[in-house]
């Protein structure tokens, strides 16, 4: 089959640019074609039902657990994967997003949200990376359309400016203080279905969530993690950013550019 969309540019307008810098998120559509993601559906999804240990039924878990399943590297144990994080064509975007000289991979995951699955709480993804500032970017790739109902990305535009909230992991207490929190501001919250083949990117700090999927179907989301190709590696600030540090970091230095074999360069 013909991939090659994977590594074909898609430049970004002077709108697009100014969009992401303001609100730090911003959905983009036919960043891929069908036959690209319906492919790498079946390749991530196979590669998800092999590795995936969680046996405890979903009412019983907490609400991280009901959130989703989750697997992460993906690209390390499959060399089709590998080829699809590689993609030059979502890297340039991240790049181009950031306006920085190029990016690396922190690290890639599997978000499979099933059917009946929790809410995601409003969170910032930054409280667990030990990273010296916030030139990063998630490409949130769904595997196939998401409707409301299966609980696609939410964002809060803009609201990587607020200092509250940020040192709060994922759970209860973050959904509930942040959502208070925004209620009494003036940021949007950006809450639309996704098409096939439209991809959202969003920075660390930006808060977001997801709605429960009401669905009897798996929401099936892959994610890659890009930084900037110079990203400094800071002196962590929690166990999260430690255990994050050892996980997809290993051998970095405090205060040096994080260049471990695992945080390959994907563009240029």
């Amino acid at each position: 089959m013909d991939f090659s969309i994977l590594n074909q540019p898609l430049p970004l307008t002077s709108e697009q640019i100014n969009f992401y810098k303001k609100n730090k998120f911003i959905k983009i559509k036919q960043v891929l074609d069908s036959p690209t993601i319906e492919y790498y559906n079946n390749i991530i999804t196979k590669k998800v039902n092999e590795l995936n240990q969680i046996s405890i039924p979903l009412e019983k878990r907490g609400t991280y657990g009901k959130a989703f399943l989750q697997l992460m590297n993906l690209w390390r144990e499959d060399e089709e994967i590998k080829q699809f994080i590689s993609s030059k064509r979502i890297a340039q975007i991240a790049s181009d997003l950031m306006q920085v000289e190029g990016v690396r991979l922190y690290h890639d995951q599997a978000l499979f949200k099933e059917a009946g699955g929790g809410i995601t709480p409003w969170h910032a993804d930054q409280f667990y990376w030990p990273l010296s500032n916030d030139h990063t970017v998630t490409a949130w790739i769904p595997l196939q359309a998401i409707p409301i109902e299966m609980g696609p990305l939410e964002f809060s535009a803009g609201s990587h400016v607020i200092q509250d909230g940020r040192d709060l992991a994922i759970g209860d207490e973050s959904e509930n203080f942040i959502e208070n929190k925004l209620r009494v501001t003036d940021f949007q919250h950006v809450i639309e279905p996704f098409d096939l083949g439209e991809i959202s990117f969003h920075s660390g700090w930006v808060f977001h969530r997801a709605g429960a999927n009401i669905t009897n179907e798996m929401r099936k989301v892959f994610t890659i993690i890009y930084m900037d190709k110079n990203m400094v590696l800071k002196k962590p600030e929690n166990e999260n950013q430690i255990n994050d540090w050892n996980t997809w970091c290993p051998g970095a230095k405090i205060g040096k550019i994080i260049d471990s074999p695992i945080n390959p360069v994907l563009f240029p």
